[in-house]
C-alpha cells in the first residue's frame, strides 16, 4: 500500500461490527491500482453516535462513506438528499459529499446484488428473501426487475415485517409480482423453503462464526431438510466462506451464491460515485479480498 501522507484523501466504512470487514482490503487494493491517493479505513460507529459521527467525518472532509449493519435506514437522517434508488427502498450504504458539508445518500447494493444473477433466468420463479433489514430492502427492488412471480419475505420480527412489507409492496406490485410475508414463530415455512426457485438470506445470522450454535443457519436447521436441489441459495454473508447454510446447500448439489461478489460489486459503484471514474479493477478488488479470506 501506498504511503499515507498529510495529503491523502480519507474513505471508510461505519457500521458495527466492522472489524471482520474485507472493505479496507479491497478497497485500498483498488485506489493503488488506480493510481489514487486514498486510502479506506474501518470505524465501528453504536447506533446513537451515527448521526454526530457522519457529521464530523463530513467536516474532517471524506471523500466518501459506506453504510453497513445495523445503520443502513437510520442513516437517512444524515443525508440532505438522497438518490432515486436509495429514495425508492428507504435504505442508504453510501454517502456522497455534497457542498455545504452535506452527505448525498446512495445505494449500491442493488446493483452489487444483481451480478451475480446475471446469468441466472428467474423470470415467473418463486422467491424467498430472509430477514426484512436494510439489506432485504435492496434485495426485493433488485428482484423487482428480474421479473420474478412471487416473493415470501419471512422473519421472526413481525412489526418490522409488517412495516417493510407495507413499505415494498407498492414497489413489487407495479411489475406484477406478489407479496407475502411470514412469521417463521407463528407458521411452518417448509413448504415455501419447498417450493422457492430462489433463496436468500439477509441476515447477519451465521457471519463470521460469531452467532450462538443454535443460530449458526437462518430459521434453524431442520427446516432446509425439504430443501430441493433445483433452489439457488444466495447468502449476502462472505465470511466464513462458505457459511453453514450454504454447506447445506452445497450437500443438497443446490448452486450456491456467497456474498463476496455483491461486496466486491457494490464496492466498485461506491468508488465509481466518490472518484467519477468508470474503470475500477474490480477483479483486483476480489482477489485481493479472497486472498485475505484464506489467512
Amino acid at each position: 500500500m501506498s504511503t499515507i501522507t498529510g495529503k491523502t484523501n480519507l474513505v471508510g466504512l461505519l457500521g458495527q461490527p466492522v472489524n471482520h470487514s474485507l472493505s479496507p482490503i479491497m478497497h485500498n487494493a483498488a485506489y493503488e491500482e488506480m493510481g489514487l491517493d486514498w486510502c479506506y479505513v474501518a470505524m465501528p460507529c453504536d447506533s446513537q453516535d451515527l448521526e454526530k459521527v457522519t457529521k464530523a467525518l463530513r467536516f474532517l472532509d471524506f471523500k466518501g462513506l459506506n453504510i453497513t449493519i445495523p445503520h443502513k435506514q437510520e442513516v437517512l437522517k444524515a443525508c440532505n438528499k438522497l438518490t432515486e434508488i436509495a429514495n425508492d427502498i428507504q435504505a442508504v450504504n453510501t454517502l456522497i459529499p455534497e457542498k455545504n458539508n452535506q452527505w448525498i445518500g446512495a445505494n449500491t447494493d442493488v446493483q452489487g446484488f444483481l451480478t451475480p444473477l446475471k446469468d441466472h433466468n428467474l423470470k415467473n420463479k418463486s422467491v424467498v428473501v430472509i430477514g426484512c433489514g436494510g439489506s432485504a430492502r435492496a434485495v426485493v427492488m433488485g428482484l423487482s426487475s428480474l421479473n420474478v412471480k412471487k416473493v415470501t419475505i419471512i422473519s421472526r420480527n413481525e412489526k418490522t415485517l409488517n412495516i417493510f412489507v407495507q413499505s415494498t409492496s407498492n414497489l413489487l406490485s407495479k411489475r406484477d409480482i406478489s407479496i407475502e410475508s411470514i412469521n417463521n414463530k407463528k407458521l411452518n415455512v417448509s413448504p415455501y423453503i419447498q417450493e422457492a426457485d430462489l433463496i436468500i438470506n439477509t441476515t447477519p445470522i451465521g457471519m463470521n462464526g460469531s452467532q450462538a450454535k443454535q443460530e449458526s443457519v437462518p430459521l434453524g436447521q431442520e427446516v432446509w431438510d425439504c430443501l430441493s436441489n433445483k433452489t439457488i441459495l444466495y447468502d449476502l454473508i462472505y465470511t466464513p466462506r462458505p457459511t453453514n447454510w450454504l454447506k447445506i446447500g452445497q450437500q443438497k448439489n443446490c448452486f450456491t451464491i456467497d456474498g463476496l461478489d455483491m461486496l466486491v460489486e457494490q464496492g466498485a459503484f461506491s468508488i465509481r460515485l466518490w472518484t467519477g471514474f468508470h474503470d475500477v479493477p474490480v477483479q483486483t478488488m476480489k482477489s485481493s479480498a479472497e486472498k485475505h479470506l484464506m489467512v
